[in-house]
């Protein structure tokens, strides 16, 4: 029981840090701005539901995928590195790329599939950590990664949810500032990834 305790503390904790939602906020607050109420909603509510069917999907069948496709680590690295830092540099500028802009575009394919649910929610960085924890390992830890990842898309949702009312109080300008602060925090994320990913392909590091 104890072993199970630490190991949900342990992925609890890894999948905080990754997905934080605190500091997606921010990136939601501005990937939103000028929509209705629904539609803020509505996309607060696919991208953590497809976020979430995505990690579950990759941690039952994550192996078989990148076996299937040929897909190696450090290309996926990479790859979701590039991604991510291209959304934070878009942050960094302020500007409203096609990838952010919600007018005339149906939800479902543009702004909840990506970026949000991919890479901000359910990036590399987050299937890699939810593989790690699920390699080798037991039913019973499956289905706890599972759960707490559940429960992080939930702790996700609510933030979201609230974003408007922590707007409100914190201020315009102190969420600006934010977002710049985190694009850069997501394009130094980014980078890392593809340094990682470079390492890998050397064998500089171990997986």
């Amino acid at each position: 029981m104890d072993n199970l305790i630490t190991f949900s503390i342990t992925v609890f904790t890894a999948f905080f840090a990754i997905t934080n939602p605190i500091s997606n906020m921010t990136v939601f607050v501005s990937l939103t701005e000028g929509a209705d109420v629904k539609t803020k909603r509505d996309i607060n509510k696919r991208s953590n539901l497809i976020a979430f069917a995505i990690v579950t999907i990759f941690v039952l069948l994550g192996k078989y995928i990148f076996e299937l496709f040929n897909i190696s680590i450090p290309a996926f690295k990479i790859t979701g590195g590039i991604l991510i830092f291209y959304i934070g540099f878009e942050m960094l500028q302020s500007k409203k790329s096609n990838v952010k802009n919600i007018k005339n575009v149906h939800i479902d394919e543009n702004i909840a599939v990506s970026p949000l649910a991919i890479p901000i929610l359910a990036g590399p960085g987050t299937i890699v950590t939810a593989m790690n924890f699920v390699s080798n390992a037991e039913a019973i830890h499956i289905i706890l990664v599972i759960l707490i990842f559940g429960s992080m898309s939930l702790l996700t949702f609510f933030t979201f949810r609230l974003s408007d009312l922590i707007v409100n109080i914190v201020g315009h300008n102190v969420i600006s500032v934010i977002g710049k602060i985190m694009g850069l925090i997501i394009a130094i994320i980014g980078t890392g990834m593809v340094i990682q990913g470079i390492k890998l392909s050397f064998n500089l590091i171990t997986a």
